[in-house]
């Protein structure tokens, strides 16, 4: 277990048992191996390993006893005891009602109603482990620096990009002076000129894109406020970031890589920032959006030939 994640995590209330599946998906990646088979069986088997002392749960796992109370701290909980108490109301709540047995392993010789209900069901989870998870303090905190904010940047290369440039289009929508970039020289020579009353975004799934790592940096080392939209709360990124806003992904498969699976879950957060500064700017915002609107109208109504 890294500092920085004990850092993250220090002092966060336990997570609601529903929000146990997608800690373990989110943090999993950061931990030992060892740990790692500890979070894998009590995602798995909530029941069965509710029902276990914390020496039985060493023991299925092939773990130690301090291994064991290691992962529960991790994924939030002050120690077993409250870990064992969220995955007796896990299992409950499965029991009262079961996902469908649906799994995002799309093969090649799928049909195509197959892959519909694949893909729905894989979004549907992704999107309610992102929600789950979010830490709504950052959230909040995210929202309050960029509705006063002078002017935000926005980073992201790739899919994350796409993102970037979705964000910042919101933003230009209610009134406020907003940036993406994807091209990382410009992104340097961008954030130097930022300073205390500026915010600068960036968006990465792993954590670790160089070329939006650095971008945010300078931005960091000028005094802006600094947000991190990305999958893995441990990364590089994060230690230049004042506000970090975890996503959740979809497994990874041949046919659904991490850019695709980590595209749903950028945007909902995304969406979240937007809802928030809007509400907190309403009264820019609002006749911003409806005159954004009015200057789009007639692109959108039939021309009589």
């Amino acid at each position: 277990m890294t500092q920085e994640v004990k850092e993250i995590f220090a002092g966060d209330p336990p997570p609601p048992p529903a929000a146990l599946a997608a800690k373990v998906r989110t943090l999993a990646p950061s931990m030992t191996r060892s740990m790692q088979r500890v979070a894998e069986a009590v995602a798995h088997d909530p029941a069965g390993c509710a029902a276990l002392t914390v020496t039985g749960l060493a023991e299925l796992t092939g773990t130690s006893e301090a291994t064991v109370v290691r992962t529960a701290r991790l994924l939030g909980y002050p120690g077993y005891r409250d870990l064992r108490l969220a995955l007796a109301g896990l299992a409950a709540q499965q029991q009262s009602g079961r996902a469908p047995a649906v799994t995002a392993d799309i093969a090649v010789d799928d049909p195509i109603a197959d892959v519909v209900a694949k893909l729905a069901y894989d979004e549907q989870q992704t999107l309610a482990d992102t929600a789950a998870a979010l830490d709504t303090v950052q959230l909040g905190a995210a929202v309050g620096a960029l509705a006063a904010a002078r002017r935000t940047d926005v980073y992201g290369v790739g899919a994350s990009g796409l993102v970037a440039q979705d964000l910042t289009q919101k933003l230009l929508r209610i009134g406020l002076i907003a940036h993406a970039h994807n091209d990382p020289h410009l992104a340097v020579t961008n954030a130097v000129q930022l300073r205390a009353k500026d915010v600068a975004i960036a968006i990465t799934h792993s954590g670790a894109t160089g070329d939006v790592i650095e971008p945010l940096r300078v931005a960091f080392e000028h005094g802006a406020t600094t947000i991190a939209i990305t999958g893995r709360p441990d990364g590089p990124v994060t230690q230049y970031a004042d506000h970090i806003l975890t996503t959740s992904t979809a497994r990874e498969s041949e046919l659904r890589p991490a850019a695709m699976s980590s595209r749903t879950s950028q945007l909902l957060v995304v969406d979240c920032l937007f809802i928030g500064v809007a509400q907190r700017t309403y009264e820019t915002a609002a006749p911003a959006l409806s005159a954004s609107y009015e200057a789009l109208a007639h692109r959108h109504r039939s021309t009589p030939r």
